[in-house]
């Protein structure tokens, strides 16, 4: 995936697939002031940790969660264990959080345990490691609390499994609506500067500008 880049060298950030579907996690953070914060940890815990210590970051601030489906979470309950971090994630997602278990049953996944949220997030609060800030932006539709996280620093975009490189998220699992993905897409994430990169929950790369020109799922 992507590798680190920043708009000064204290800025990091570093997006790469793990656990059993290929969630994409990512890591951001100020090396300056050795914070981080991780962005959907589906997975290999020790890959995580092993990223952070060769960064040089020393204390993680938060767990973001773009949504709670169970690959974007399986190794959130071990690394908060190890960090310390609080796990966060959108209130409208915890019917979804409370059946974790139930749903890694479903897909013959192993559950991880993994405690309540510690904060819910709220649309447009502010996210941030050291002068590193960010903003917690609500994209209902894939699930009711789905979120994406916008860095303007790093001209970047965490879209989880809302928008795709050249298609959307999937409306069929719980509590997924496809009209209110395609106004959340356009009304929060297409309304962002052109040039900003999208990580998405799974796959490649893209930008907000080559979605809005060549995206046949969601036109502007």
């Amino acid at each position: 995936m992507t590798e680190p880049v920043s708009t000064e060298t204290r800025y990091f950030q570093k997006s790469f697939p793990v656990g059993p579907l290929g969630c994409n996690c990512t890591i951001l953070g100020n090396t300056a002031t050795g914070e981080a914060i991780v962005v959907d940890p589906g997975g290999d815990v020790d890959k995580i940790l092993q990223i952070l210590q060769n960064a040089g970051f020393n204390k993680v601030v938060c767990i973001l969660h773009t949504h709670a489906h169970f690959d974007h979470f399986l190794a959130s309950g071990e690394l908060h264990e190890k960090t310390g971090a609080p796990l966060c994630l959108h209130k409208e997602d915890k019917p979804l959080w409370d059946i974790l278990e139930r749903q890694c049953a479903m897909f013959n996944i192993p559950y991880q345990p993994v405690p309540e949220p510690h904060q819910w997030l709220s649309h447009q609060e502010t996210v941030s490691a050291g002068d590193l800030t960010g903003e917690a932006l609500w994209t209902p539709g894939h699930t009711p609390g789905s979120m994406s996280f916008h860095f303007p620093q790093l001209k970047l975009v965490l879209a989880g499994d809302t928008l795709f490189r050249r298609s959307i998220g999937r409306t069929d699992l719980w509590g997924g609506n496809t009209s209110q993905l395609m106004t959340s897409i356009r009304q929060q994430l297409y309304v962002l500067d052109e040039a900003t990169v999208v990580v998405s929950g799974h796959g490649r790369a893209t930008s907000i500008g080559e979605e809005l020109r060549e995206n046949p799922f969601c036109p502007p």
